[in-house]
């Protein structure tokens, strides 16, 4: 194994790309740096228009020996995961002869979260060579700075819903429930879990519109972190302009993220788009003490 530091050399850089804008601004920041890569795009999450300006091979989720055996072609040995993926049953893998082989291993990774799941196959995949590597130690660029992103700040209603909800992320992790929450007036109005952050704003702007939700309009935030002891090699929380756009509609003042730790999609359209609806967008450093 090199003692090249991750993210310094130029050996290829193997990207296993799920849906999003992100994979493609990891590939952008390794180019920058002079580093081939080879997108490896997963069928039915990926964007081929997207996919089709870099190197690339098409999988399907299970494809666990052709990956390996196109990787290795390439001159892969670092590895990077991101982008939205919807997480398929077991019996819906499209699993190849390794896949079929290893399958008591994968079966018991499906048996625990997200984080064991992944934590599983990169296991495998080290076995065979690899170096699995989090997206934000190649392209350390595309974390949240810590400071305020928009012209508008939190107001110290914000900070006390900013604190809840760091509180409650802390406490809900562990159980690898989500990464995030919406706060408003110091009350719970919703927890992420399996739908995701963005279908969790749109239940949030349903309940709101249906009269489930009386708290007041232009108040509450959304706030992100990573689950405590999180192996941050994978599935770090996100945003994204999307993220903006289902704040606005769900009525809230803005979004908290923690610093350093949180992956940014389109940072500029990010504040362009948070500036034109008049909300916040912050990076928590710390214990979100403002």
């Amino acid at each position: 194994m090199s003692g090249t530091a991750p993210g310094t050399n130029l050996e290829p850089l193997a990207i296993i790309c799920g849906g999003g804008s992100l994979p493609i601004a990891v590939a952008e920041a390794a180019q920058g740096q002079g580093r081939r890569v080879v997108l490896f795009a997963l069928r039915g999450s990926a964007d081929p228009a997207a996919v089709s300006a870099f190197p690339h091979h098409w999988l399907w989720i299970g494809q666990l020996g052709h990956f390996v055996k196109l990787a290795h072609a390439e001159g892969c040995r670092d590895v990077v995961a991101i982008g939205n993926l919807i997480r398929p049953p077991l019996w819906g893998m499209r699993a190849d002869l390794l896949a079929l082989r290893l399958f008591p291993r994968i079966a018991r990774a499906f048996r625990h979260g997200d984080d064991g799941l992944l934590s599983g196959v990169s296991a495998i995949l080290e076995e065979h060579g690899f170096r699995w590597l989090g997206a934000h130690e190649v392209a350390p660029e595309i974390l949240m700075p810590a400071g305020d992103l928009t012209r508008s700040q939190p107001t110290e209603r914000d900070w006390t819903d900013i604190r809840r909800g760091l509180d409650l992320l802390r406490a809900t992790g562990p159980f690898d429930v989500g990464q995030a929450v919406v706060v408003s007036d110091n009350r719970v109005l919703a927890v992420e879990a399996a739908e995701g952050t963005d279908e969790m704003l749109v239940r949030l702007a349903t309940l709101r519109k249906a009269g489930r939700i009386h708290a007041r309009q232009g108040g509450g935030v959304l706030v992100k972190a990573p689950k405590p002891r999180q192996d941050r090699r994978f599935d770090l929380p996100s945003i994204g302009p999307r993220t903006v756009e289902g704040v606005t509609q769900a009525g809230l003042a803005g979004i908290a993220v923690s610093a350093g730790s949180v992956v940014v999609a389109e940072i500029d359209r990010i504040a362009t788009a948070a500036d034109r609806a008049k909300i916040v967008v912050v990076g928590i450093a710390g214990d979100g003490a403002n």
